[in-house]
């Protein structure tokens, strides 16, 4: 399975604007730019992205275990901060805190912190926050 999404950029980085889009359509050249990753301007960031695919790869691995347990939640809400910081210079996400709030007829305290702690490290999401990162770049004329 592979899922597509793609950014287009034009200008430098503080007065440059770009727009994202992916595969479903769910973003359709959806601005991003410096006022929206730095600051609080209009438009999305590359971060806020990357903290909504965790708290939805969380929630449904949260669901899938509660299933193999043998419990369906009537509600699994999560929310994911991602904390963005210069560490020698360089912007580096240091931290994903996921906050989950969840109502789950039947399941034991013990067996529900059990659930999640495999849900967090065991998301493709989490394990991508600690992967190998290789680049192709073509830089056309």
């Amino acid at each position: 399975m592979k899922r597509t999404a793609s950014a287009h950029w034009q200008g430098d980085l503080k007065a440059g604007k770009g727009k994202l889009s992916t595969q479903s359509g769910v973003l359709d050249h959806t601005n991003y730019g410096f006022g929206s990753r730095f600051e609080e301007g209009p438009g999305t960031n590359p971060e806020e992205l990357i903290a909504a695919a965790h708290a939805g790869c969380f929630t449904m691995a949260t669901a899938a275990a509660l299933a193999k347990a043998g419990f369906t939640a009537e509600r699994l809400d999560t929310k994911a901060s991602l904390s963005l910081e210069q560490v020698d210079g360089n912007w580096t996400i240091t931290a994903v805190h996921l906050e989950l709030r969840a109502r789950v007829p039947g399941l034991a305290d013990a067996q529900f912190e059990e659930i999640t702690m495999g849900a967090k490290t065991g998301c493709p999401v989490s394990r991508v926050l600690q992967a190998e990162i290789t680049l192709t770049a073509i830089l056309e004329a």
